[in-house]
């Protein structure tokens, strides 16, 4: 059965700095893409980040320069570093072992999420 657990979210103020963590079980991990979403109140969960098994990378243009993306096989698990934050960052954030190695589309299974709040 597949697990996912992310962990590292809270309350930043704008300009600060957060580390996800996406820590995976049950999942084919170490040959598939990790993506990390989010979903702010009132609107549809978007794709941020990619990373693929050779730890290749795609960002989303809203977080590109301020957020990465990387992970470690050994552990299955998988990290969003973000910088300079901003409020319209603020959301629930979720991470998705993906189908293969492609950046879509995600798999059925989705963790319970990590709730991000950027404000002053």
């Amino acid at each position: 059965q597949v697990h996912l657990v992310e962990s590292g979210g809270g309350l930043a103020q704008p300009g600060g700095s957060l580390r996800l963590s996406c820590v995976t079980s049950g999942a084919v991990f170490s040959t598939n893409a990790v993506g990390w979403y989010r979903q702010a109140p009132g609107k549809q969960r978007e794709r941020v980040a990619v990373i693929f098994s050779d730890g290749l990378t795609t960002h989303d243009g809203s977080v590109r320069g301020r957020f990465t993306a990387s992970r470690d096989n050994s552990k299955a698990t998988a990290y969003l570093q973000m910088k300079n934050l901003k409020p319209d960052d603020t959301a629930v954030y979720y991470c998705n072992v993906h189908e293969g190695d492609t950046v879509f589309p995600p798999s059925d299974y989705w963790g319970q999420g990590t709730q991000v709040t950027v404000s002053s």
